[in-house]
């Protein structure tokens, strides 16, 4: 049942709710500006006109808005979410120690056990 919950969020949050909200923004966008101003209104005569106009600027401006969170910002968002998990520091820190010689074979046999009871429950999954 939570992995099920988990599907719910990641269908919703990630997929359904972008299509919802998209069309959303292109609705009240087109009914607060584009119909309340005669010139635009003469320019995007309908609906379908403006989407198909907003679709052709606004999606080469997500991408590159994208690509340059991907370049310039993606290294912060990974550093922030490694500093607030302390499984990832724990692993981290065991593979340093590991390849230091600082490990003892109960930590890395600890470590050992954690990530292949992992890797069982993706298999599991597949």
């Amino acid at each position: 049942m939570r992995r099920r919950w988990y599907d719910f969020r990641q269908g919703h949050g990630i997929y359904l709710i972008f299509i919802l909200s998209f069309a959303n923004f292109i609705l009240i966008f087109h009914r607060l500006l584009i119909e309340r101003v005669e010139v635009l209104e003469e320019i995007f005569p309908n609906l379908w006109s403006f989407i198909i106009v907003f679709v052709l600027i606004y999606i080469p401006v997500a991408i590159l808005i994208g690509a340059w969170h991907r370049r310039t910002q993606l290294k912060v968002d990974i550093e922030v979410a490694i500093r607030q998990n302390p499984i990832w520091a724990k692993m981290f820190r065991t593979l340093i120690d590991i390849q230091t010689g600082k490990a003892s074979k109960e930590e890395i046999e600890k470590a050992r056990k954690f990530l292949m009871s992992i890797e069982s429950r993706v298999d599991n999954v597949w």
